[in-house]
């Protein structure tokens, strides 16, 4: 089940100038950066109340976001919900008729499970679930 917001993903060509931008003119203050190879992406993370913020610039020309960019250019790239089942929250998504990026979770940024819907099913929002690992669960 659905749990709440988790974050909201933001693509930019640039890290280190969106940063500065959010910390700056906004004043909020940057809480980390990580950078997730298997998704060709660096990341920096802002917590707003419950919701994070997560600025994505990608490290590779093939990635995702470098191709969402080239199409798109910067913005919201995606949204992301929280699931206490992430398996169980895919196969509901496909059997409504959902075109599934992943079919089961990969590996995302801060250790959680994450797998996306595509957008073209999702009237237009790319839709990400995340979990925790289930072997964090157990030690919850």
């Amino acid at each position: 089940m659905i749990q709440k917001i988790d974050h909201l993903g933001i693509a930019v060509r640039s890290l280190d100038e969106a940063v500065q931008y959010y910390e700056q003119a906004l004043g909020l203050k940057c809480s980390g950066k990580e950078e997730v190879p298997l998704q060709k992406v660096k990341i920096a993370f802002f917590q707003i109340g419950d919701v994070r913020l997560e600025l994505l610039e990608p490290s590779s020309a093939d990635s995702p976001v470098a191709q969402f960019l080239e199409k798109h250019g910067e913005g919201v790239h995606h949204v992301a919900f929280s699931t206490d089942n992430i398996e169980e929250q895919l196969s509901k998504a496909k059997n409504a008729g959902c075109r599934l990026i992943h079919e089961v979770p990969i590996k995302g940024s801060g250790g959680m499970q994450v797998a996306f819907l595509h957008p073209k099913s999702t009237h237009g929002v790319l839709t990400e679930f995340c979990s925790m690992e289930n072997e964090q669960k157990k030690h919850d």
